[in-house]
């Protein structure tokens, strides 16, 4: 077995953490058994390199080894790609065809995202897993195959186990040996190493000088929270390469390419931060999100009822009438929800109340807040729909059937 420096370099991996370290030690370890594995990590912190360490210190190294992106297959074609279909079995099955898990037989399959398999999906993965065997789309035989699963997810699995939308069986089957990859800004070391090597690169690849960065550029790279990771850092560093003139930058150029994490969609960005990995699908944030504008809403009704209820004091040194009080909902729409109180002059506050007055005006429709925050999240990316899937923290399929719901597959 090589040593960790040996594995690094083979994989072009950066970095000296202590966690990172301890992943890489884990994968070499477990390589040579045929345990299944679960990585976790956030979004763009590399979990794809760990599938190829397993399978090329493994007795499968020279076998097949693939890899799906369970997020990108449409859910009425996944369990055809996984295990193929018999000819006729729905519509446009022009023959037969073998699934992922009859073509890579003996060698490793890597289901990255494999927390966005559909839960009838998830049943067929578990009886693999369990016993080696599958049966194609549309068929009725019973067939074995030997592969190493894989998995990744930055899915909170537990989270999604409680709310219906994963197996805990299959959880545990996956998870026998678990591989857990630090974000970025646990990493803070180590970001200064993966610029350089980025801005190489780009340097070599646009064939201009590498860009390097001053002291105050360094800390605000090190300082900053990097929402997506290594992938988000390697964006960053390739626009500076061909957008900045000047090959020494600074913190003041580097902070114009470092985007606020609240910059989109403020409501589902405040939700996640203060909620982060409590919620399994876009719909429970919005139920969130919408349970708070409420309760909001009738503590703002009981604060101006007491108000009008209670008066002023007689030796009150307000010398002004209190005429109207308007509260405005941050989450309103161009029609906002309003409460509206008129309160009687001084002389006559402890009179009846003559005039109140109060007009609500609220929306509490769940599909309304969701063709909002899609549309938004669409203009925003100029119409890219896995950018706009991204910010909404929901799956590019997800996405689609969401658009094709609300009739906004042309926007």
């Amino acid at each position: 077995m090589e040593n960790l420096q040996a594995i690094k370099q083979r994989f072009e991996i950066i970095g000296n953490n202590d966690g990172l370290n301890r992943a890489i030690d884990v994968a070499t370890q477990v390589a040579p058994t045929d345990l299944s594995v679960l990585i976790t990590g956030e979004s763009g912190v590399g979990k794809e390199i760990f599938p190829r360490i397993i399978h090329s210190y493994s007795a499968r190294k020279h076998a097949s080894y693939i890899a799906v992106n369970c997020g990108a297959i449409p859910e009425g074609t996944i369990d055809s790609e996984l295990f193929g279909h018999e000819k006729g079995a729905f519509t446009g099955a022009l023959s037969d065809r073998k699934g992922y898990f009859e073509v890579t037989d003996g060698g490793t399959i890597f289901l990255d995202e494999v927390g966005e398999l559909p839960l009838a999906t998830q049943s067929r993965l578990l009886r693999v897993l369990e016993t080696g065997e599958f049966i194609r789309v549309g068929s009725s035989k019973v067939l074995k195959t030997n592969v190493r699963v894989i998995a990744a997810t930055n899915v909170n699995i537990p989270a999604a186990i409680k709310n219906g939308k994963f197996r805990e069986d299959l959880y545990y089957r996956l998870n026998t040996i678990p591989i857990s990859i630090p974000p970025l800004r646990e990493r803070k070391s180590d970001i200064p190493l993966l610029f350089r090597k980025f801005a190489a690169d780009f340097a070599e690849k646009y064939r201009m000088p590498a860009i390097r960065l001053t002291e105050d550029a360094i800390l605000l790279l090190e300082e900053y929270r990097w929402p997506g990771n290594i992938r988000q850092l390697k964006n960053i560093t390739e626009q500076i390469s061909i957008i900045e003139q000047e090959r020494d930058v600074n913190a003041a150029t580097l902070k114009k390419y470092l985007p606020e994490d609240k910059a989109v969609l403020p409501a589902l960005a405040t939700v996640a931060e203060q909620h982060e990995n409590s919620f399994a699908s876009e719909r429970e944030i919005l139920y969130k999100i919408l349970f708070d504008m409420k309760k909001d809403m009738n503590d703002l009704k009981k604060l101006v009822y007491g108000m009008l209820e209670k008066g002023e004091p007689a030796h009150s040194s307000v010398s002004e009438p209190i005429t109207s009080l308007i509260v405005r909902d941050q989450y309103a729409s161009p029609q906002p929800e309003l409460i509206k109180t008129n309160i009687l002059p001084n002389e006559h506050r402890h009179a009846s109340i003559q005039e109140t007055e109060a007009v609500i005006e609220e929306s509490f429709s769940i599909e309304e807040k969701e063709k909002e925050l899609i549309s938004k999240a669409l203009e925003k990316n100029h119409g890219k729909r896995k950018l706009a899937a991204k910010d909404l923290g929901i799956s590019e399929r997800t996405l689609y059937r969401k658009l094709k719901e609300y009739n906004l597959e042309n926007f």
